[in-house]
């Protein structure tokens, strides 16, 4: 079984963990790194995606400023995303090539892997037919959005970001991901108390190991 190097990178601003993951997916297409997988969080952020539409960051320049919310318009697909503290975010950085070479089959995966970390804590996780991520309550409440890109190289970068105990009104200032019909949740709101961040990271890198049949071995990044 190949292995994922797995590196925690704490709570990190989303420019730079994305300079990390650019230059890792240079070091993956060339054969210098194997697969890689980045855990962290970030501060309060909003990101759009390559289908953003910039009337969904319903708040103003100045509110954003005032709350301390950076926006950045990033590369990965889809649309208008909201990190914050409390929220887990996981960027693989895989040669496609080596998983079935289809974005479409990696997309589930990584829905798979979401799934069946809710289901270690009792809770049904879905998807909805023609949205990406993951869903509960029968697909009434988003608690995991993803989001990826594929370099030219066929190296995916950008990733997913689970809900564990975030201050969900920060979702108020956008359309998360240009769905208006449909609310964000948490693994707090759900569960009643939220598990410690620690633990569902350890359950979500166990899963994508699962999932993706990858050895998962944590290392120090150094760069």
């Amino acid at each position: 079984m190949r292995t994922l190097t797995v590196h925690y990178l704490g709570q990190i601003a989303y420019t730079a963990a994305w300079d990390i993951q650019r230059q890792l997916a240079v070091e993956r297409s060339r054969g210098q790194i194997g697969d890689t997988l980045l855990v962290l969080e970030h501060p309060p952020t909003i990101t759009l995606g390559n289908k953003a539409r910039p009337d969904h960051v319903l708040a103003s320049p100045a509110e954003l400023a005032s709350r301390g919310v950076a926006v950045v318009q990033s590369d990965r697909g889809g649309e208008v995303t909201y990190h914050a503290p409390g929220q887990l975010v996981a960027y693989p950085i895989f040669k496609l090539s080596q998983h079935g070479s289809d974005v479409g089959r990696y997309v589930r995966g990584l829905e798979e892997s979401i799934i069946r970390v809710l289901a270690g804590y009792g809770l049904v996780g879905e998807r909805v037919a023609g949205l990406t991520g993951v869903w509960v309550r029968n697909g009434a409440a988003k608690i995991c959005a993803i989001g990826v890109k594929l370099s030219a190289s066929g190296v995916t970068t950008h990733g997913l970001a689970l809900n564990v105990d975030p201050d969900l009104s920060g979702f108020d200032l956008i359309v998360p991901c240009g769905i208006t019909d449909r609310s964000v949740t948490s693994l707090a709101f759900e569960l009643g108390q939220a598990p410690a961040l620690a633990e569902v990271a350890e359950r979500l890198i166990a899963q994508i190991g699962e999932v993706f049949a990858l050895e998962p071995r944590v290392e120090a990044l150094a760069m």
